[in-house]
């Protein structure tokens, strides 16, 4: 039997799990000025991943450098989604959020607005 699929699936699901605190306690302590840093820890995880012979380790350092990338949209969209309330937003830089319409959407794909809005 070969368990590399399995290695790599499960390997997978926990990194994104893993990322995804990561995203919200940068947001909440920094804002999101470090996108670079995601967009550098993910361009390098994807070089690196091309020089590893570990087909297993290859993969996995490949999905974490495309989920340090996927973080930088998670970084801003996790902006919106404390700026509608959805999570604490850190007292000490409240002056960094603006007013957001209720029914504007995380999505880049409908400008803003919610595909459920009504149009007048």
């Amino acid at each position: 039997m070969y368990f590399t699929g399995i290695i790599i699936a499960v390997s997978t699901f926990l990194i994104i799990g893993f990322f995804h605190p990561i995203v919200i306690k940068t947001e909440y302590h920094t804002g999101t000025r470090l996108w670079w840093l995601f967009l550098l820890i993910g361009i390098l995880c994807l070089a690196v991943a091309l020089f590893i012979e570990n087909e297993v380790i290859s993969a996995l350092i490949g999905v974490i450098g495309a989920s340090s990338l996927w973080s930088i949209g998670e970084l801003f969209s996790q902006k919106k989604r404390v700026q509608k309330g959805w999570f604490p937003m850190n007292p000490k830089r409240k002056d960094e959020y603006e007013l957001i319409d209720k029914n504007e959407t995380l999505c880049p794909v409908h400008h803003g607005r919610s595909i459920y809005a009504i149009e007048e």
